[in-house]
């Protein structure tokens, strides 16, 4: 008897350890609202840092705000305009007649309301009193720049044993030992004691190796539009 009550006992103790085994944990508590946030969440997607190359992306320049010219460096009172060069003519608070022109062949070039006008072998200085006057019939009291953009009209060339033979503009004065400096330089086998100039008809001579060492200074003249140097 005292066995079975024993047994009896043991099986209690164990069904209320069994009980509070799993009474005893902490039950998960759930919110209504965890679910929307988790798929919140899943279409937020996760959060990512902007790379290097989206932020400068972010702080460029419009692509339709046009970026202002740059004038070539000349004097406009006294340069006198050519063809094929690049003119930039402003009209204060009017950019509708604000433009770009490149001085045709013929000498002329082409504004908005006035329409053509002779630009060829006038200054910059001159050329704008021309578009002021023209323009008075339209704006009271207009204001206009007119500059170079780029020099074409003018240009010398270089051709043989240098590193970077080619055209190059003519813009600030320039001496035949500057222009062999501006092509990079001769090549290994240049005859630097027998380069020549072209001009108009003429040939000029220059050697590089008596220039340098002080020798016939002379010689290191300044170049003029339409020259050609040949270094053999």
């Amino acid at each position: 008897m005292r066995l079975m009550r024993v047994r009896a006992w043991c099986a209690m103790v164990i069904f209320l350890l069994n009980i509070g085994l799993v009474y005893g944990q902490p039950v998960p508590r759930t919110n209504p609202n965890d679910k929307d946030k988790k798929e919140e969440k899943q279409e937020l997607g996760p959060a990512t840092s902007k790379t290097k190359e989206e932020v400068e992306n972010s702080v460029k320049t419009p692509v339709a705000i046009p970026a202002l010219p740059t004038a070539a460096p000349v004097d406009p009172k006294t340069y006198v305009i050519g063809p094929e060069d690049i003119l930039s003519v402003r009209v204060w608070r009017v950019p509708e007649l604000s433009s770009a022109v490149q001085v045709r062949p013929d000498g002329k070039i082409t504004l908005p309301l006035i329409g053509e006008m002779e630009a060829a072998g006038q200054t910059p200085e001159g050329l704008k009193a021309k578009v002021v006057e023209a323009l008075q019939e339209y704006i009271i009291k207009p204001d206009v720049i007119v500059s170079l953009q780029s020099v074409q009209s003018r240009k010398y060339y270089i051709t043989g044993e240098v590193t970077r033979p080619g055209t190059f503009p003519l813009v600030v004065p320039v001496t035949i030992l500057e222009a062999l400096t501006n092509a990079g330089g001769f090549k290994e086998f240049a005859n630097t004691k027998k380069i020549t100039v072209l001009r108009k008809g003429k040939i000029l001579k220059f050697n590089y190796n008596e220039v340098v060492k002080g020798k016939n200074p002379q010689q290191n003249v300044q170049i003029e539009n339409g020259d050609y140097i040949v270094v053999p």
